[in-house]
């Protein structure tokens, strides 16, 4: 993260010095707002990285001699089919049709986006507890060892 953490520091530096010209020579105070506004977010995510470069260290990219199956991690559970992408499309063109029609629909597609919204954060929220544990309550080696792979539950 080193190289990413460079980069958005050159980016703030380019904002920091483009708002100062501006606001110099132009005096209109939006641009000039808007460039430091630029400048400050930029700066959030160059420390940000420095951060996490300090407190990780150097990442596979980061290493003139690393391999491309350095930069491989672990897989993670990636759930195989889900209803809630498609209510949460509901929800969204219900809410924009509320705008458009009336507050009575805007409030049913709040609710509606509410509720798939809630669905997709908790639909696989138990998956490790269950997975941890066997049948019989007691926690099983082999289940810990597979919590990280692709399969589904």
């Amino acid at each position: 993260m080193r190289t990413e953490a460079r980069l958005f520091t050159g980016v703030a530096a380019f904002f920091a010095v483009t708002a100062a010209g501006y606001g110099w020579f132009s005096h209109e105070p939006a641009g000039t707002a808007a460039l430091t506004v630029a400048f400050l977010m930029a700066s959030l995510v160059a420390f940000f990285l420095r951060v996490q470069y300090r407190k990780r260290g150097p990442r596979a990219q980061d290493r003139d001699a690393a391999e491309v199956q350095d930069t491989a991690g672990p897989l993670d559970f990636f759930p195989p089919h889900s209803p809630w992408p498609v209510v949460t499309a509901l929800g969204a063109v219900v809410l924009a049709l509320g705008i458009v029609y009336g507050l009575w629909l805007a409030l049913i597609g709040f609710g509606v986006l509410a509720a798939a919204v809630l669905g997709l954060v908790l639909q696989y929220a138990g998956r490790d507890a269950q997975r941890s544990s066997s049948p019989g309550g007691e926690a099983d080696s082999s289940n810990r060892a597979s919590s990280t792979s692709t399969r589904s539950p």
